[in-house]
């Protein structure tokens, strides 16, 4: 059996291929890479299931160590209806005639393993939209009550808050090889097996969706101007970004002030924000802007004026940086009442085994177009830790010539780190001791 380390790698490696594959635009190159990537996914399961002979005795705890789960009754039927069709002669037929649909509880399953393990995904309205055509989405979130007659005038702004947003306009296809030792295991194993490629398919796509997708055949993403004048059809633009050469409380409030107000103008309260980042703008520059020296010698990260999760995601162009309030953005990810999983004879690439396709269909875009904030950061400077000096409006206390070792014990490391800044003293050390005794030496040297 191999390593999980030497598994975690492989499978890194297959996704990353895939996600090379997919910016490739080359359809055959996208259908070999996402086979494999399943096929990978698949071996790892049958690997799994060599030493749990007994699934259905198993407890919830034990089949949960194993990347199982206890299928409800549905999902139980579901599954031994997919596993009798695919082993037929003629499964496209028999996977047609197929009088049972894929349960929601699956795509919900595969929705929270994603949220459990991407901070992006966890952070913004994302929904399982199964059986789903259509989703309304209200642009302002509250909305202010009026008083006062029903008038056309009074309906035309009321329906203005609200925007249909079509659920099964895009189309996203995982392919599912199959042997038929997989099938042997049963509904348990099958159900891990499709949920891992259900779950590593659609992380692959949904972060480029999310963050910059461009609104042709794919989500709106967060940069993107929904404002901005283009014809049907035509890609949004990028939204133009902010310079941003600090994260000082007022830059940081300024930034956070611009979404305070909705689309019409009104004032809203702004919880928790997003900072999302390229993985190597975060170590290069965000890092470094939000790490500071605690006066004791330890260091404190992710320092930043307002509640801010800081998330990294390889779609983000290095140099930008989006800001953001994470549920001002909506994805809806579900399958359609025909059904999910397909006989797909399309590619030819996998002689040995049955190649499936499984279906599903999603779509998302921000509520508004103030919600969140495109950053330049190429500038961004690291953070300075601050000292304030001792109150200057009391000269008898810091024009004193000499201090004592009892006076600047009785001062937090905070005061006589400012006292030594007023009066010019360079203090080493790294805790309270060694400043007091490197401020007694500075004195008596001047």
């Amino acid at each position: 059996m191999k390593s999980k380390d030497v598994e975690k790698i492989t499978r890194e490696e297959l996704t990353q291929k895939f996600n090379t594959a997919l910016k490739s635009g080359d359809e055959e190159q996208v259908a070999q890479a996402f086979a494999e990537m399943a096929e990978g996914i698949q071996q790892e399961v049958m690997e799994r299931a060599k030493d749990a002979a007994a699934v259905e005795q198993m407890d919830a705890a034990a089949l949960a160590a194993r990347g199982l789960r206890q299928l409800t009754s549905s999902e139980k039927k579901y599954y031994e209806a997919m596993i009798g069709a695919m082993r037929s002669d003629n499964p496209k037929q028999a996977l047609k005639n197929l009088d049972v649909t894929m349960p929601e509880t699956i795509i919900e399953e595969v929705l929270e393993g994603l949220k459990a393990e991407h901070p992006l995904l966890s952070a913004i309205d994302f929904n399982n939209t199964t059986y789903v055509t259509e989703w309304i989405l209200n642009k302002n979130g509250k909305q202010k009550a009026v008083w006062g007659e029903i008038t056309a005038a009074i309906a035309g702004e009321l329906s203005g808050e609200f925007e249909k947003l079509n659920m099964v306009l895009y189309i996203l296809t995982a392919f599912l090889p199959v042997a038929k030792s997989m099938l042997d295991l049963g509904p348990v194993w099958l159900d891990s097996y499709v949920r891992q490629v259900l779950q590593d398919a659609l992380y692959v796509g949904l972060e480029e969706g999310i963050v910059c997708g461009t609104g042709v055949k794919m989500p709106v993403g967060m940069m993107k101007d929904l404002d901005a004048a283009r014809a049907d059809g035509e890609a949004y633009p990028d939204k133009e970004a902010v310079v941003v050469t600090e994260f000082s409380p007022e830059v940081y409030g300024g930034l956070i002030s611009k979404m305070a107000v909705n689309r019409n103008g009104r004032p809203r309260t702004v919880g928790k924000v997003i900072l999302v980042t390229s993985p190597v703008d975060y170590w290069k520059k965000i890092m470094p802007a939000t790490t500071i020296m605690r006066p004791d010698g330890t260091y404190a990260n992710d320092v930043l004026p307002y509640p801010t999760t800081v998330v990294q995601c390889e779609e983000i162009p290095v140099g930008k940086a989006v800001l953001g309030i994470a549920g001002q953005y909506f994805m809806g990810i579900g399958s359609s009442k025909d059904g999910v999983i397909d006989y797909d004879d399309s590619y030819k690439f996998l002689q040995r085994e049955r190649v499936y396709a499984a279906y599903l269909y999603g779509n998302g875009k921000p509520k508004d177009n103030k919600s969140f904030l495109v950053l330049d950061i190429s500038g961004l400077k690291p953070a300075a830790y601050t000292v304030q000096a001792a109150d200057t409006a009391k000269p008898e206390i810091v024009e004193k010539t000499v201090w004592t070792d009892e006076e600047l014990n009785s001062m937090t490391v905070t005061q006589i780190e400012g006292l030594a800044a007023y009066k010019g003293y360079t203090l080493t050390g790294s805790n309270k001791a060694e400043k007091i005794a490197s401020f007694i030496e500075a004195q008596t040297a001047a």
